[in-house]
């Protein structure tokens, strides 16, 4: 193991750059993944038909494809951007698919009652979806939500393959293929690192599921 011990501040920099991938891909995809949530769940049937479009569409293509689209599509187009934010906005909307339909489910799982009840006091559908259905939706949908987050964190490490760069599959790549380390130890590293972000957020994800049961 003498290349992760020589090489420490290197996956240090890694680790931190990996991190903040699965971070800004948790926000992104929560926030997005719930508008979609909403979008399906909509009265409005243009909306319901995006919604389910864009779930159809998106969950039944790899995440190497979305990758490629962004990182090698997009430039084609006239759209250029880092490789950080083409991985992280690919991340995210990848991501998206898989979270509406977790709180798409825990939507559903609410009484139908207190909908009703909402709107006969005149809040609007916004109002009582914000206000009524989602509080209740996501203590409901925090288990499957718990598996999306924790499956996007090992998935972070496809958009490091896709020259972000400064990533722990980066700093993998760049100690066996420029330096010349033997791979086995450099990726059992790699792969130290990333348990040392997944662990550490299933524990946290079923402390605050445990906690949730208990209020409930």
């Amino acid at each position: 193991m003498d290349a992760v011990y020589d090489n420490l501040d290197l996956f240090w920099s890694g680790f931190l750059r990996s991190l903040g991938i699965c971070l800004w891909g948790m926000a992104g995809s929560l926030v997005l993944g719930t508008l979609i949530a909403a979008f399906r769940v909509s009265p409005i049937p243009a909306l319901r038909w995006f919604g389910t479009a864009w779930v159809t569409l998106i969950r039944n293509c790899p995440l190497t494809v979305v990758l490629f689209m962004f990182a090698f599509g997009l430039p084609e187009l006239g759209i250029n951007v880092s490789y950080y934010l083409f991985g992280v906005s690919a991340l995210v909307l990848y991501t998206s698919a898989f979270v509406c339909e977790a709180i798409r489910s825990g939507i559903n799982s609410v009484q139908l009652g207190q909908a009703e009840a909402a709107r006969a006091i005149g809040l609007t559908f916004g109002q009582t979806l914000g206000q009524v259905i989602l509080p209740q939706a996501l203590r409901s949908s925090l288990p499957p939500l718990g598996s999306v987050i924790i499956a996007m964190f090992k998935n972070s490490a496809l958009v490091g393959a896709f020259g972000v760069g400064g990533d722990l599959w980066g700093v993998g790549n760049q100690l066996t293929s420029a330096q010349g380390y033997d791979a086995l130890p450099v990726f059992t590293g790699v792969a130290i690192g990333y348990l040392c972000i997944t662990l550490p957020a299933a524990a946290l994800l079923a402390t605050v599921e445990r906690k949730v049961a208990i209020a409930r």
